[in-house]
């Protein structure tokens, strides 16, 4: 699990994305320009997540799931939440991951 304490990954964030994963399940962080609803352009946290075995390149993309967070430092955090989170509720996937 991810220990929002020690997740201190936000200043990394702002120039590259951060890839690791957790007993199955890989991730990604990066920084994500998007257009809200009124074409003004905003920057977010987009947090992917995908099984193993493969890279992000790798894997089709029906096996990704994405969420965006605020693009902050409580963002992190929050995306830290939502990681563990789908982490315990999909334990089975990421488990069967591990043996492919």
């Amino acid at each position: 699990m991810i220990e929002k304490e020690r997740f201190h990954v936000f200043n990394y964030i702002k120039k590259e994305e951060y890839c690791a994963s957790m007993d199955g399940m890989r991730y990604m962080l990066k920084k994500q320009e998007t257009t809200d609803g009124e074409g003004e352009k905003q920057t977010v946290l987009e947090v992917i997540i995908w099984p193993e075995p493969y890279c992000y390149a790798k894997t089709p993309e029906e096996k990704k799931q994405r969420k965006n967070f605020p693009f902050s430092p409580q963002g992190v955090e929050e995306a830290a939440d939502w990681l563990n989170e789908q982490y315990l509720v999909q334990k089975p996937l990421w488990e069967l991951s591990k043996k492919l």
